[in-house]
């Protein structure tokens, strides 16, 4: 459905749908941290063990980042917006109807399947989409503040909803999230238009406009004939490699655990909640500013820095003393770092693989990102409940970060190219 009405502010209509997307993404990072705050609640109510818990928040992260390509298939087959209002419905009712839950089971279904499948139609991929529609200029700081979207919804709504856990149990978590999905429907239906053409306008920084290709209707063809072509260069293994890494790092192992693990030295769940949207207010600061970096330089140069340094805090934390000092110390190091990586690797994916398909390169390099995280969270649950401890799963997660920073360096920078689907 085509929306015809004019809009406001000119070209610079784009920042606005830059918001509604701001806010959906921050919506479905926040429906993929709920499973964090909900360890101990759930484990109090129903005796359910944490493996058992960090198995359907592994799904759900699992499906979060595999959904990614067929997500970017999608939105180019029915469009950007039919897509997003859909998978906010999902979410919506497989979160709510998790409110009646009684079996692990029912947990891994609505928290774990349909709520990954839907969250992960509102992940990256969205954003690259939305970004290289409407954008021409300032592709890398826009991306930058999109990405930061994701993980400070991770981490910024886990104190109101710790507290919520606090005093009226798991069930008003839901509610909750439920909510905050419901409420961005009409939103979406009523301000994103499919493209700046849409409602006579040019990409923000366009001289001309924009030569629209005819949408693709094959997914199959879009999503796999990409994957095929893109799989035949090192440029796409390196990337999802060290995209594995950076999901095994942050919110597959940080996301997750990190309440539990400080529940584990004392610390209440309120208080290191607190900690974690600490780092996503510094995460906005610091992934923002990789996007302008990311424009100016060198992104094979940023990748090294941010994986390097991660690794190292990673491999630091479970020997700190735990004291306010220390992990405030690593809240604002850390949270600087969250997700800076994503703006040098879209940058490197479109480098490589020209802008119409690079978000769906990019989707598939996004689900090499969320299978390393849920291989944290189910490891790190795993490891936890038969050794007793977070020291292992922590310093395997730093020494990942290190080898993630030496293959950033192998990346090579080549011109772009125009992908030709295998299949279809």
């Amino acid at each position: 459905m085509t929306i015809q009405r004019t809009r406001p502010f000119g070209q610079k209509y784009a920042f606005v749908v830059a918001g509604v997307i701001f806010l959906a993404l921050l919506a479905a990072a926040g429906v993929r941290a709920a499973p964090g705050v909900l360890i101990l609640p759930l484990g109090q109510a129903f005796g359910w063990s944490r493996d058992t818990i960090s198995l359907s928040a592994a799904v759900g992260i699992f499906l979060y980042g595999m959904v990614g390509p067929f997500a970017a298939a999608l939105m180019q087959a029915v469009g950007v917006r039919r897509t997003l209002i859909g998978a906010l419905a999902l979410m919506t009712a497989s979160i709510s109807a998790s409110a009646w839950m009684s079996q692990p089971w029912h947990l891994l279904v609505s928290w774990g399947i349909f709520s990954g499948i839907g969250s992960g139609c509102v992940a990256i991929v969205l954003g690259a989409t939305v970004v290289n529609r409407w954008f021409v200029t300032h592709r890398g700081l826009m991306m930058g503040l999109l990405t930061a979207s994701t993980a400070t919804g991770t981490l910024a709504f886990l104190p109101a909803l710790a507290a919520i856990a606090d005093h009226g149990g798991w069930r008003p978590v839901v509610w909750t999230v439920a909510a905050g999905c419901a409420l961005l429907i009409p939103l979406a239906w009523w301000l994103l238009p499919e493209r700046p053409s849409d409602i006579g306008l040019r990409p923000y920084g366009a001289t001309e406009d924009e030569a629209i290709e005819p949408p693709r209707r094959n997914l199959l063809s879009i999503a796999l004939g990409t994957l095929v072509t893109a799989a035949k260069q090192r440029t796409f293994w390196l990337l999802f490699a060290t995209f594995f890494i950076c999901g095994f790092t942050t919110n597959g192992l940080i996301g997750t655990h990190f309440i539990a693990m400080c529940g584990d030295h004392g610390i209440p769940e309120v208080r290191a909640a607190g900690l974690l949207a600490m780092m996503g207010a510094f995460d906005l600061i610091g992934t923002t500013m990789s996007g302008w970096l990311t424009d100016r330089y060198d992104p094979r140069k940023l990748l090294f820095m941010y994986y390097a340094l991660r690794g190292l805090s990673l491999i630091w934390l479970p020997y700190s003393d735990f004291s306010f000092y220390s992990l405030s110390l690593f809240g604002v190091f850390y949270g600087l770092d969250w997700i800076a990586t994503v703006p040098p690797t879209l940058r490197l994916a479109a480098e490589a693989f020209g802008d119409r398909d690079a978000p769906v390169v990019f989707g598939w390099v996004a689900a090499g990102h969320q299978i390393g995280a849920a291989s944290a969270a189910f490891l790190a649950g795993f490891m936890r409940t038969q050794g007793g401890s977070y020291l292992q799963p922590f310093v395997i997660a730093g020494a990942s970060g290190v080898i993630a920073a030496v293959i950033a360096l192998l990346i090579r920078r080549r011109p772009r190219v125009e992908l030709v689907p295998a299949l279809g």
